[in-house]
């Protein structure tokens, strides 16, 4: 493409150069930045240049310019936009995907920029804004639509605006009212409590009421008939005019060719790439959608002639409402490219936008454009992180027909690849502890044990509630996470299972299983001992790789091989997957080009081996898909995971199912499946592996490595209702959270339920977890017994009556409307326990209310016994001012820590914090003694780990 400075808008200079959005104003037909504060705020007379930069994993970034057209602004203006839109594409690189976007017939990913909506404003530049703010408050009347991203449109203030199928709006001084219609679904509605929020917020400071009225309940609560007041008295709603959308959706798709400002029709029997030709223009009209395709080698007034061209079209067609969408040859949309029976898969994705954008930019230097920022250097990629405590515990099952056994410890990281295996890991999380359940399926597994796997693990989810987050994991295919897991993991050829066994004898093929007596060759990968790996290869030279580490054994011969890529640290990781492979076998060293001639004799004889490290399919940037609506989330945050539906997150190397705690348990079931199918569909044509790893969540359980896409706040997940109902208590409490009744029990991980030999755990560095029945940690009524003493009831929300609790001890005398003191109350309450009561009323309980009472006297008289109210302060302050339970000595904090350089000795290691004073260890550890014991086990351990005394 031949581009001349003049040929573009001074206005776009330095554009695109950091993420974010930048808006132009069409006026006398040249662009004009808007400020910040004004973006979102759009007039219904003008047309408007949006930029959307999204930075990528790449390093790169990604283009999309919309150019949104008000229903009051002139074709000229409407015009002038679309030709600015290409000039600020040619200033990015000729990459850029365009939008032509028509008021209140938005794209999803337009309004996705502007959340929660678009409220177009009367007026525009050229009328001189004469949309001006009333004397007089104006009630409004707004239509809402869409479950994801809402299309706001003001309605006249009249019943006759009313249906049964949408969401309505009415902005009144005072208070705002929104209207269900019977027909409208939950997401809609909960979308549409966020569009009240912002009228709330925009034209009314923060400051009035709301109303939720339900269409056909007419005597629901008084808010109810003042919204019918409003409309002059009820009457029955008309039905809504039914705007058939079909036919334009079923129009056969069509090519054009532009030639000399020309589209001719051409006549093709299948659309492929190779019809496109990179000289010219084409336009593909699908109906509802039309696209632009600019062939690379076209100049900047062939590619505004195919933009005239295809207005001229959509004119004649009469669908001036249609999404026109424009892409330029490299960078083709997945919604073009799906329009078409074949397409290339590009080789290097990355490389090619680079080196597209590099010569754009070399060209645009030499004409004198700044094109600073232009061209992005490659930021160093970080380092790959497991996202998960890998202090847990693990229990690991080799999966054998309808059965499995527990793998031992020793043997729980030995996997073959004719197996199929489960594994159980918990570990600590944020608030409470955590779960993961998952199956490895070995790649010469038989199909039937891999259903097993599967089955058993889905079962062992349903059995804690759905709590734990579900893995699928192929061999060959191990995320990051599941080799921080086990630390350790070796691969053997072969397999145990009695299915496999079954399986090569039908066949008659030789049973590759591993022997310790036999040849076998393993490469050694892995970033350090909390993450290495040995996998069995074929026992040939082609099997070797310079960038990594062999062992190699036949009977009494060891061989360690290291390539000449590899580095100290590899060749550390090879000494110690020996140590396990062949603990008792001295083996010989040798370095890649000093190979003995057994080594080679052993292999079959030297060949040509690769050299470059093996690589994985690298993580992408999200999408977020939503399963029953059918479409994707743009610009994703937490608050569009609606409770009652199911979400699909893919990330490419690995996809993530997530599911709302209203959605059918049916649903949960197949959640797997579902995840499989999304595989086999490739809806973002990435080739997807169907052997990808799979997750499964659950709505208030999610995992550390899923919430990391997100600004998470775990409270949102713990309300009560639907989305509708969340949503609706957030607005009407001021965005306080109504929390979810805490759970009565804690999930039991499927290992506490095995017998007594079916409890073996993998030893590890730290144990926060017992084999035993997690304890209960909520209140008991006792406790909350003993709470109200201290509470004013003069404060309680009186709309809502208090607890009926057991009377636990009498009531005080005096002034009843003083609180207790804390001595009192607590003398109160163990003289009411100590108290002798009938004899039969303990030997034989009349009700499990009565016995529960009993037992909650017991267990407080046994806690009281030991200690006495008038020195509960007393024995608080000398536990906070002991420094040393055990008579220890105190030492500095810079001598204790692990890493320390002049460290002290004989101490015990596993309690350093103890030797600090009171004073520094409040310091370090932000809280008292006495209260950091009284933390569970795991957060101890967490917080001494972050200070290095663990």
């Amino acid at each position: 493409m031949s581009i001349s400075k003049k040929d573009l808008d001074p206005a776009f200079q330095g554009a695109g150069q950091k993420a974010g959005i930048e808006i132009w104003r069409i006026e006398n037909f040249s662009p004009v930045p808007i400020a910040l504060e004004m973006h979102g705020k759009f007039f219904t007379g003008d047309s408007y240049v949006v930029l959307k930069t999204t930075a990528l994993k790449s390093g790169a970034f990604r283009y999309d310019i919309h150019y949104w057209l008000g229903t009051d602004t002139s074709q000229d203006e409407a015009g002038a936009a679309a030709i600015k839109t290409l000039e600020l594409d040619a200033v990015l690189g000729g990459r850029a995907v365009q939008y032509r976007e028509v008021q209140g017939h938005e794209t999803g990913k337009f309004l996705s920029y502007f959340k929660p909506c678009i409220i177009p404003l009367k007026g525009g530049v050229s009328s001189g804004f004469k949309h001006v703010e009333e004397e007089e408050y104006q009630t409004r009347l707004y239509a809402c639509k869409g479950k994801h991203v809402v299309h706001v449109k003001e309605v006249p203030f009249a019943r006759s605006s009313l249906n049964h199928d949408d969401i309505f709006i009415l902005d009144t001084k005072s208070k705002i009212f929104q209207f269900n219609g019977s027909n409208s679904c939950i997401q809609e509605r909960a979308k549409a409590l966020e569009v009240v929020q912002y009228v709330k917020d925009a034209y009314h400071d923060g400051k009035c009421e709301i109303a939720s009225i339900e269409d056909g309940k007419l005597m629901a609560d008084a808010a109810t008939g003042e919204f019918w007041g409003l409309f002059g008295g009820f009457a029955p709603l008309q039905k809504k005019a039914h705007i058939d959308e079909s036919s334009t959706d079923l129009l056969a798709t069509m090519l054009f060719c532009v030639e000399k400002g020309e589209a001719s029709s051409m006549e093709v029997d299948s659309l492929t790439r190779e019809i496109l030709d990179s000289s010219k223009c084409y336009i593909l009209d699908c109906g509802i959608e039309t696209f632009i395709w600019i062939g690379r080698n076209t100049s900047l007034d062939e590619r505004k002639a195919a933009c005239n061209a295809a207005d001229e079209l959509i004119r004649t067609l009469d669908r001036s409402k249609s999404h026109v969408v424009r892409v330029s040859e490299g960078h083709e949309t997945v919604m073009f490219r799906s329009k078409f029976s074949s397409w290339p898969q590009p080789t290097n994705e990355t490389e090619s936008e680079e080196s597209g954008r590099g010569k754009v930019a070399s060209l645009l230097r030499r004409q004198g454009v700044n094109v600073k920022g232009l061209v992005k250097t490659e930021s160093p990629k970080a380092e790959t992180q497991a996202l998960i405590d890998c202090t847990g515990d693990l229990q690991v099952w080799r999966v054998n027909g309808e059965e499995r056994t527990l793998l031992s410890d020793s043997d729980q990281f030995k996997f073959y690849s004719g197996d199929c295996y489960i594994f159980q890991y918990s570990y600590p999380g944020e608030v409470r502890p955590e779960y993961l359940i998952g199956t490895w399926i070995g790649k010469q597994s038989v199909e039937e044990d891999s259903t097993s796997a599967t089955s058993q693990a889905t079962k062992m989810v349903e059995e804690m509630k759905f709590i734990p987050a579900q893995a699928h994991i192929h061999e060959g295919h191990e995320p990051v996470l599941f080799f921080a897991i086990f630390q350790s993991f070796i691969l053997f050829k072969g397999g145990l299972s009695d299915r496999y066994k079954s399986y090569i004898s039908e066949k008659e093929v030789e049973d590759s299983t591993y022997n310790e007596d036999g040849l076998a060759l393993f490469r050694v990968q892995g970033s350090g001992p909390e993450n290495m790996q040995a996998i069995q290869v074929e026992p040939i030279a082609s099997s070797l790789n310079s960038s990594y580490s062999y062992i190699l054994h036949n009977g009494s011969s060891v061989f360690t091989w290291s390539g000449s890529l590899t580095t100290p640290e590899d060749q550390e990781l090879v000494e110690r997957q020996l140590d396990i492979i062949m603990p008792s076998m001295q083996s010989r060293f040798l370095k890649e080009g000093a190979e003995t001639e057994q080594f080679w004799e052993l292999l079959g004889g030297k060949t040509e081996y690769s050299s470059q490290k093996i690589s994985g399919v690298a993580e992408n940037d999200p999408h977020l898909f939503s399963c029953t609506l059918s479409t994707e989330v743009y610009n994703f945050n937490q608050d569009d995971l609606m409770t009652e539906d199911v979400f699909i997150l893919d990330c490419r190397s690995d996809i993530y199912v997530w599911l709302g705690q209203q959605v059918e348990p049916k649903n949960k079931k197949d959640a797997l499946t579902l995840g499989k199918k999304f595989l086999d569909m490739d809806v973002l044509l990435e080739r997807l592996s169907p052997h990808n790893p799979i997750y499964v969540v659950t709505e208030g359980n999610e995992p550390a490595f899923f919430t990391r896409f997100f600004t998470w706040d775990s409270t949102k997940s713990t309300m009560h209702g639907n989305s509708f109902q969340r949503k609706l208590a957030l607005l009407k409490n001021g965005g306080t959270p109504i929390f979810d009744k805490p759970r009565r029990r804690a999930p039991v991980p499927f290992g506490a339920r095995s017998t007594a030999q079916e409890k073996p755990q993998r030893s590890r560095s730290v144990s926060v977890f017992s084999n035993d029945r997690p304890r209960v940690r909520g209140k008991s009524p006792a406790f909350h017994a003993l709470a109200s003493k201290f509470e004013n009831t003069k404060e309680r929300n009186l709309s809502t009556p208090p607890p009926m609790l057991p009377k636990l001890y009498p009531r005080a005398t005096g002034d009843s409307d003083k609180p207790m003191t804390r001595s009192t109350a607590i003398s109160s309450l163990t003289a009411s326990f100590e108290q002798p009561g009938p004899t039969s009323r303990f030997i034989t309980p009349r009700s499990s209310k009565a016995n529960t009472e009993t037992r909650v006297k017991a267990m407080y008289i046994e806690n009281m016994m030991e200690i006495k109210p008038e020195t509960i302060e007393e024995d608080a302050k000398e536990a906070e001012e002991s420094t040393d339970e055990e008579g220890l000595p105190t030492h500095p904090y810079e001598r204790l820590v692990t890493n320390s350089t002049d460290p002290i000795d004989n101490i015990d290691v596993t309690r350093r914090e103890s030797y600090l004073s009171s004073q520094e260890f409040q310091e370090k550890f932000g809280i008292k003694r006495s209260s950091f014991y009284k933390l569970p086990k795991w957060k101890q351990n967490k917080l001494k780990s972050s200070l290095h005394l663990f």
